[in-house]
């Protein structure tokens, strides 16, 4: 059996600040490692189900978060960004299952440690026909693209209530989300059993859940923090502005209308304090 894992930071075991999870900050050393130790136990568990196979997609940030030198046996990781698919990188038809670690609810979440959505800095809101989504939801379908059903979440309380609006989906709260930077924390020593036996479960029951499939027919409807975002991004023929600071996009292909959306974010996210305005 293979499982794709996409491992964001913010959902990590005791992570509850934006520079626990920045390496420009002094205890970024710390929770990375933390971060690694919830990907390993995530990996433990998928082996203890039989795995063969576990590949790692570092989502968060720069994306070179996890350490290699750490990761248990089984595992590969993709490392670095530049990704067309980002946190949805490597993924599949070949998978059997995939696991969501370390995530956070999507911006606008009360109580949801850290939450945003995609890029904090830019993006106030994202929706898929009309339902406002986060990264997810978001990646939930692109897992489903492929045909491989998510079955396994984990990072804070918030984010594992809003997976469980997934058919089967099993969710691991390594903390209890009190306001975006607090949160009651379990100490390693309780999550890494946690998780290991959560992702074990979840692997022997994957042929139960059904993947996310996209619709036939995809509309995101982005809305920036800024008005100059939504104007720049415009600049793709794809893209239209349906309001101040939101833009539109639609395919019949949930891949092409992700990379649109996410092209377009990037746009927006060098826009928002003018493209030329380095000096």
């Amino acid at each position: 059996m293979k499982v794709y894992i996409s491992a964001d930071m913010e959902g990590a075991t005791g992570v509850t600040s934006s520079g626990q999870c920045s390496a420009k900050q002094g205890e970024y050393k710390r929770f990375r490692k933390l971060l690694t130790a919830d990907v390993n136990a995530a990996i433990k568990g998928a082996r203890d189900a039989g795995a063969s196979e576990v590949l790692v997609n570092d989502s968060h940030g720069p994306m070179t978060n996890i350490m290699i030198e750490e990761l248990e046996e089984k595992g590969r990781l993709i490392s670095g960004s530049n990704k067309p698919l980002l946190q949805m990188q490597g993924i599949d038809g070949s998978f059997d299952a995939a696991f969501f670690v370390a995530y956070h609810a999507h911006e606008g979440t009360e109580g949801g440690v850290i939450n945003h959505t995609l890029v904090g800095s830019a993006v106030e809101e994202i929706r898929y026909n009309g339902e406002v989504v986060g990264e997810l939801e978001i990646n939930a379908r692109i897992a489903g693209y492929f045909d491989v059903p998510l079955v396994l979440v984990t990072g804070d309380d918030k984010v594992v209530g809003q997976a469980q609006q997934i058919p089967g989906v099993r969710g691991v709260a390594v903390k209890e989300g009190l306001d975006r930077f607090a949160a009651k924390c379990l100490p390693p020593s309780e999550t890494e059993e946690m998780i290991r036996e959560a992702a074990a479960g979840a692997l022997e029951s994957a042929d139960e859940v059904s993947p996310v499939c996209p619709s036939e027919q995809i509309k995101f409807r982005v809305t920036f923090k800024t008005t100059p975002s939504a104007g720049m991004a415009c600049l793709f023929p794809s893209v239209q502005r349906v309001g101040p600071k939101t833009v539109q996009i639609e395919d019949a292909d949930y891949l092409v209308a992700f990379k649109k959306m996410w092209g377009a974010i990037i746009l927006g996210f060098n826009a928002s304090g003018g493209l030329l305005n380095r000096g």
